[in-house]
Formats: C-alpha cells, sequence, structure tokens
C-alpha cells in the first residue's frame, strides 16, 4: 500500500494539471491578500473562491486520474495485493498530493497574511473539503466503468452541493418559516459539507448576523463545545462513509 501511495504522489505531483491549480490558487490567494489592506475582507473572499473551486477541483480530477489510471490498476490486480490496500494506496496518494497543492497555494499565503485563528478555520475547512470530494470521486469513478458517465456524475455531485443544495434549502425554510425549525436548519446544514465549512468559517468571523435568523440559530449550536464537536464529526462522516462505499464496490466490482 505504502509503495502505491508513493507512486501515485510521485506521479500527480508532476501532472501538469496539479501544477497548474497549485498556481492558480497562489496566485488567487496572493492578488486577494495585496489588493486588500483589511485580511478579513481578504478571507471572506478567499472562502468564496475555497468554496467553489476546492470542492471541484478535488473531486474532477481523482476521478479523471483514477479512469487514467485503469492500466495501473488492473496491473496490481493480478498481483498478491488486495483491493482494499489497492484502493486505500490510491485513495491515500491522491490525497496527499491534493492536501500538498492546497497547502502551497492557499496555506502559506494564509499563514503570512492572516496567520489568525479564521485563517486556521478557512485552510482546515480547504483540508476537509478536499477530503470530502476526492471519497466522492473515487465512489463516482467506481460506480461505473464509462468514464464520461463516471465523470458527469462527479460533476452533478459537485452542482449539487455546490449551487442547487442552498436554493432547495432556501425554498424549504420559506415554505416553512411559520414553523419552528431551528432543528431542521442544524440537520439541513449538516446534509451539504460545502454549507458546513462555511457556516464555520462565518461563524469565526462573527458575522453570522449577515445570515439573518438562521445565523442566530448556527451561533447558538455551532458556537458551543458540542455544536464543534458535531461539525467534526459530520465532517468525518462526509469523508468517510463515500470512501467505504467505494471500497465495498471495488471489492466486488468485475474488472
Amino acid at each position: 500500500m505504502l509503495k502505491i501511495t508513493k507512486y501515485v504522489i510521485y506521479d500527480i505531483l508532476r501532472s501538469r494539471v496539479m501544477i497548474a491549480y497549485t498556481a492558480f490558487l497562489l496566485l488567487v490567494s496572493l492578488s486577494l491578500f495585496s489588493l486588500e489592506n483589511d485580511s478579513q475582507k481578504s478571507l471572506i473572499s478567499l472562502m468564496s473562491v475555497e468554496m467553489i473551486i476546492v470542492p471541484l477541483v478535488s473531486i474532477v480530477f481523482p476521478t479523471t486520474y483514477l479512469y487514467n489510471a485503469g492500466e495501473f490498476i488492473e496491473m496490481l490486480l493480478a498481483q498478491p495485493i488486495s483491493r482494499r490496500s489497492i484502493l486505500l494506496g490510491e485513495y491515500a496518494g491522491v490525497a496527499v498530493s491534493m492536501l500538498l497543492s492546497f497547502a502551497a497555494g492557499v496555506g502559506i499565503p494564509v499563514m503570512v497574511y492572516a496567520p489568525t485563528a479564521t485563517g486556521m478555520v478557512i485552510f482546515i475547512s480547504g483540508i476537509s473539503l478536499s477530503l470530502v470530494f476526492i471519497s466522492m470521486a473515487f465512489l463516482s469513478a467506481v460506480s461505473t466503468s464509462d468514464k464520461a458517465k463516471g465523470i458527469g456524475i462527479a460533476l452533478l455531485l459537485w452542482f449539487y452541493f455546490a449551487v442547487i443544495y442552498d436554493g432547495l434549502l432556501l425554498g424549504i425554510l420559506f415554505s416553512f418559516s411559520e414553523y419552528p425549525l431551528e432543528k431542521t436548519v442544524i440537520l439541513l446544514a449538516s446534509l451539504n459539507p460545502i454549507d458546513l465549512g462555511r457556516i464555520l468559517i462565518l461563524l469565526k468571523m462573527d458575522i453570522s448576523a449577515l445570515m439573518g435568523l438562521t445565523g442566530a440559530v448556527y451561533k447558538k449550536f455551532f458556537g458551543t463545545g458540542l455544536g464543534t464537536a458535531y461539525s467534526i464529526g459530520m465532517m468525518s462522516a462526509w469523508i468517510i462513509l463515500p470512501l467505504l462505499a467505494a471500497l465495498g464496490i471495488f471489492r466486488k466490482k468485475n474488472l
């Protein structure tokens, strides 16, 4: 498993796509901090970019990589190596590579220009979202042998969590505004890892008042120790459950 991970890391870090991804994040981060004297405003802008670009790249690139590495994976399957070790080795290699790129593109600028608790939350949220959508990418790739279909599933998942889900949530809140929805709002926010990361960042910035009534609900719950533990648990579930599902499919899949 370790050898597989090392090979994948070496292979991905040489990829032009990964180099471009790192360069893009670094350029955007440096530009935002250079153009704005207030680091708080720069972090808000960086959060907006992070919530869209990081999940998109983290689900599309691994999906594409797995399909392109199909022959390599088939060669590994012919060796006395368990399917579990192969998939987890691939996952670890992809995850480490993408997290290194994210750390170089976002982590370093944040630590230089905004070494605050808010900056740390943004960095940790970016890492968490990367792992979540890498897990979804693996689930998309092992679900079908059709490359176009797999990439389509990955894009649909990103579009749902990044765009559609917020619209559905607003529709639910508007339709049932006359009912007490405090617990429901917290549950619905937990069902979208992007929203969960965004909420934690906004609460750390102490601008939850801009989110209206739901902001007060989020602050009341997620601002407590229990809320923090709950958010960590939910984000961990978003990382682990898709990966376990992908592992289960890969073990039974006829390649």
